[in-house]
C-alpha cells in the first residue's frame, strides 16, 4: 500500500508548519558544542521540483511556501536559508522558488561535522530519489527500511541528544496507533530526546484519540502546534495539520505564539463571497513538564 507520493503536496501549508518547527529545534540543538543525532522515520524523496507534473497538478505549494516567499519573514531566516540553498547554482543567484527541500535535506543543511543523521524511506521510488538527493557520508545514512522499527534500534543514540521526526502519510489507518506505540516505546529507551510528530486533520476524531492517548501515556512536556486553512469537515481532504512536540526547546513555544497568528493571516484564503475560509491555529501545552 505504498502509494503516497509527497511530490504532489510538497511546499504546502502543512510542510510550512512542519519544517518551521523542525528548523527551530535543529537550530537550538546546534547552539551547543555537543553532537546530536537527527532521525527521520519517513524521509520521502528529500527534494521536490515545484515545476514538475506532480507539483503543478494540485499546486498546493502556491498556498504554502509560494505565499510566504512573497513576504518578508526575518524570524524565519534559517528556514529560508535552507530553501534558498536548494535554489542557487552557478549562474543563478535569484532565489527564485523552483525546488522545495523535504525534511532530510533541511536537516542536512543544519548538520555539523560532529552530528549524524539516519534517514528511513520504504517507498522504492522515493528511496532512490532520496539517495540521489542526499549527500551520504559517514554522518548521514539512508536506509530503505521501516522507520518505526529502525528508530527503536537506534535508541538511545550515542550522543544522548536527538531530534526524532515522525511524519508518516497515515494512508494506512493503523499508522495512528503505530505512531503512538512507537513513540511510547522510544521514550522508554530515550526519555530525554525531542520527538516531533506530524499529523494531518482529515478525521478530527482520529486526532482527538491520538492526543488523548498521549495525554494519558505518562509522557510529560508535550506541546501542540496546529495550522488550519478551514474548519473541520466530513468531506474528503486535509483541512489542517499539526505537530506534537515532546521535550521541546524552551524557545519553541514563544516563537510559535508569535509566528502562528502571522501564518494564519498570510495563508488565509477568501471565498467567492469575500468571506474568509476560516484559517486558524492552535498553540498550547498538551501535557506540562
Amino acid at each position: 500500500m505504498l502509494s503516497y507520493r509527497h511530490s504532489f503536496h510538497a511546499g504546502n501549508f502543512a510542510d510550512v508548519l512542519k519544517h518551521i518547527v523542525q528548523v527551530e529545534i535543529l537550530e537550538y540543538l546546534g547552539q551547543k558544542d555537543k553532537a546530536f543525532d537527527y532521525i527521520d522515520t519517513h524521509s520521502g524523496a528529500g527534494l521536490f521540483n515545484l515545476n514538475s507534473e506532480h507539483a503543478t497538478k494540485l499546486g498546493e505549494y502556491l498556498n504554502g511556501i509560494g505565499k510566504l516567499k512573497q513576504q518578508n519573514w526575518p524570524e524565519l531566516s534559517g528556514y529560508f536559508d535552507a530553501i534558498n540553498s536548494q535554489n542557487r547554482w552557478p549562474g543563478n543567484n535569484s532565489d527564485e522558488l523552483q525546488f522545495y527541500p523535504g525534511s532530510p535535506v533541511i536537516a542536512q543543511h543544519f548538520l555539523r561535522d560532529i552530528d549524524k543523521a539516519w534517514l528511513y524511506e520504504l517507498h522504492p521510488a522515493d528511496f532512490e530519489l532520496l539517495r540521489a538527493n542526499i549527500q551520504q557520508s559517514r554522518k548521514v545514512k539512508v536506509k530503505n527500511e521501516d522507520g518505526f522499527k529502525g528508530l527503536l534500534g537506534l535508541l538511545p543514540p550515542h550522543s544522548r541528544r536527538a531530534l526524532v521526526l515522525i511524519d508518516p502519510p497515515y494512508e494506512i489507518k493503523t499508522d495512528y496507533e503505530k505512531v503512538f506505540t512507537t513513540v511510547v516505546n522510544a521514550h522508554k529507551k530515550f526519555a530525554t530526546g525531542t520527538y516531533a510528530i506530524w499529523y494531518p486533520v482529515v478525521d478530527r476524531k482520529r486526532i482527538d484519540t491520538l492526543e488523548h492517548s498521549f495525554i494519558n501515556s505518562g509522557i510529560r512536556d508535550i506541546q501542540r502546534f496546529e495550522l488550519g486553512l478551514s474548519a473541520d469537515t466530513d468531506e474528503r481532504g486535509m483541512t489542517s495539520s499539526g505537530m506534537l512536540v515532546i521535550n521541546p526547546p524552551w524557545t519553541l513555544m514563544k516563537k510559535m505564539q508569535t509566528l502562528l497568528p502571522k501564518l494564519v493571516s498570510a495563508l488565509d484564503e477568501v471565498e467567492d463571497n469575500g468571506n474568509s475560509k476560516g484559517a486558524f491555529y492552535k498553540c498550547d501545552v498538551l501535557v506540562a513538564e
